[in-house]
């Protein structure tokens, strides 16, 4: 079995953002940054490249390469999951394990939506990319338009690959859905919330393990998931209230998120530039100006919380409990 220090997913998974230098090439070393503040901001892992990185518009040896920079610069102090995105489950299979070679902690991989499968041939499809791995494997279910994977799915490939641990749902409503699989797999596969975390204080209280996030939110996510996990839900409230306006406005278009997201990350001093790579949508500038008022009230509240703007020691969410 391949070593992983992804032993229990257990808070936040922010996903990295892919950083762009002008001329819109991949800048490597705001990406390490980006990677040290999510460690520094409390994450229990951090995840890359996905939908938030843009994955889709990069390029086959820049994704591989995203991957690679980020274990390096993770250097064991911090799991990374690599995201391996593709319809075909060759290129999956052969994508995840050049992944796990190096050195990724867990590989997460989108189910293929391109056109509707029935749950028969995306079991199959996982059965290959499974099959090619050790490590553990985080299957991302986003599907707003359709149907989604079912607790008898996860429960039954779970059966055949135990190393697949770990399931990211973006369902509305999915209280339900994720106590089911909870108990339909004895507590063995984790449940994660993704959609920024919009719904996460309904779905800790149902037994998810984790929320998969933007990154610049990592810090006083982590801080509302451990309030929350700890009974302290008029407490978490106080602090998620404030922070939700910046999730749902941002997710309204995921193109607009990028410009949000990274807006917030050059606010923090995180980021030297907002760039996002084309095809990309042209920031209106009343879109750029709400996003701006949201930023100034998450500077104002990381303030008042004593947390540093741009992580930092005793930073994280656990050190404030």
């Amino acid at each position: 079995m391949a070593a992983s220090r992804l032993e229990r997913i257990d808070g936040i998974v922010p996903i990295v953002p892919t950083p762009f230098a002008s001329g819109e090439d991949v800048d490597w070393t705001a990406l390490r940054r980006l990677v040290d503040f999510a460690h520094a901001a409390g994450a229990c892992a951090a995840c890359l490249p996905a939908y938030a990185s843009e994955f889709y518009k990069l390029n086959e040896a820049e994704r591989r390469r995203v991957i690679a920079e980020a274990v390096d610069q993770a250097s064991g102090r911090m799991p990374v999951i690599a995201q391996v995105n593709y319809p075909s489950a060759r290129q999956a299979a052969e994508n995840a394990k050049f992944a796990q070679e190096a050195g990724a902690d867990a590989v997460c991989v989108t189910v293929p939506r391109l056109f509707p499968l029935p749950e028969a041939d995306l079991l199959r499809y996982f059965d290959r990319v499974l099959g090619a791995l050790e490590i553990p494997i985080l299957i991302q279910d986003f599907n707003p338009g359709g149907q989604t994977i079912s607790p008898a799915f996860v429960a039954a490939l779970h059966r055949a690959h135990p190393h697949f641990r770990y399931v990211k749902l973006e369902d509305a409503m999915m209280a339900p859905k994720v106590e089911a699989i909870v108990q339909e797999t004895s507590g063995e596969v984790g449940v994660l919330a993704g959609w920024g975390g919009m719904y996460m204080l309904e779905l800790i209280a149902a037994g998810i393990c984790g929320v998969m996030p933007g990154l610049a939110l990592t810090d006083l996510l982590a801080l509302v998931f451990r309030l929350a996990s700890h009974g302290r839900q008029c407490e978490a409230y106080d602090v998620f209230q404030q922070v939700l306006p910046q999730i749902v406005f941002s997710l309204q278009h995921l193109e607009l998120f990028h410009h949000a997201e990274k807006m917030l990350l050059q606010a923090r001093g995180v980021l030297d530039a907002a760039r996002v790579r084309d095809a990309g949508m042209v920031l209106p500038p009343r879109h750029a100006e709400h996003i701006r008022f949201l930023n100034e009230r998450l500077l104002a509240l990381l303030d008042r919380l004593g947390m540093a703007r741009s992580g930092g020691a005793g930073n994280s969410a656990r050190s404030r409990l």
